[in-house]
């Protein structure tokens, strides 16, 4: 009975054998995840291996944005002409004086997308968002639902404690980039003997956008605080353009950005020749 089984338990011991004499490598590894869900593998000897991630060609942001800045205009308007005197009868520049630290730029920006045209160092950039221009006047001027839109208030005993002009846009800019940003990726160091010390570090952008903007305004009103009548408001277009075309550009400082915008036409439709512009800060 042992002859037949003999040769196989010979052989079995022979592999037994050969398996043993083979050089056996034991290399422990640890994966590390963060949130983003990027994997990093070190061995036992401090070797860093990391997955290559490629950028992407379209990156979107929601609710992602905030402007705040300042608001003002141009005032070209021919004060005396017939068009003017039409509109705001007995006007002089002086009546459109600006509170200019209170007349303020909010730009609240809904969704916004940036898309790779070269090597991501030239992008396309658009967004959809709400622009809310403040202006805070000096004077006692008022403005009417029909023509002459704008009068002096010559109230006597009357004082001011606000008067403001507010116009509010659904706007969508659209804009060149150029981005001369590093995409930094991640960064590891490794010590011997201990944890691994590791910091994630996204790209920041460094360079400058420009473009046109195209708002169409939604809301408009008039807002006066006064000692007799107390808080008014007044809901009317005003002869104010419905659309409002600029040229935008921003300077992207990392964190955040400098912002600037410059009307195309006045934001009136007749009468009064006043181009809006706003700067500000964007984070």
């Amino acid at each position: 009975m042992l002859q037949k089984f003999l040769p196989a338990v010979v052989c079995f011991l022979m592999g037994v054998a050969a398996y043993a004499q083979k050089d056996t490598t034991e290399v422990t590894v640890r994966v590390i995840t963060e949130k983003n869900k990027k994997k990093v593998i070190v061995d036992a000897d401090g070797n860093v291996y990391q997955k290559t991630v490629r950028r992407k060609n379209v990156t979107t942001s929601w609710l992602g944005g905030l402007d705040l800045g300042f608001a003002n205009f141009v005032d070209n308007t021919a004060y005396g002409s017939a068009g003017t005197e039409a509109v705001a009868p007995g006007s002089t520049a002086d009546w459109f004086d600006l509170k200019n630290g209170k007349s303020v730029n909010v730009n609240l920006w809904i969704l916004s997308q940036k898309v790779n045209l070269v090597s991501h160092t030239v992008n396309l950039k658009y967004a959809l968002g709400l622009e809310l221009n403040n202006y805070r006047y000096k004077s006692p001027i008022r403005y009417n639902e029909s023509a002459p839109y704008v009068r002096w208030d010559n109230t006597a005993g009357r004082t001011y404690s606000k008067n403001k002009l507010a116009a509010d846009y659904v706007t969508f800019p659209l804009m060149l980039n150029f981005d001369f940003g590093k995409n930094t990726g991640n960064s590891f160091k490794y010590k011997k003997g201990s944890d691994v010390v590791f910091s994630y570090g996204k790209a920041r952008q460094w360079g400058f956008s420009a473009g046109i903007s195209a708002g169409y305004l939604y809301s408009s009103r008039n807002k006066t605080i006064t000692s007799d009548e107390g808080k008014e408001k007044l809901k009317d277009n005003f002869s104010l353009r419905p659309w409002k075309l600029a040229y935008v550009a921003e300077i992207n400082l990392g964190y955040i950005s400098l912002y600037g915008s410059y009307a195309a036409k006045s934001m009136f439709k007749n009468g009064l020749d006043m181009t809006p512009y706003t700067v500000g800060i964007r984070f």
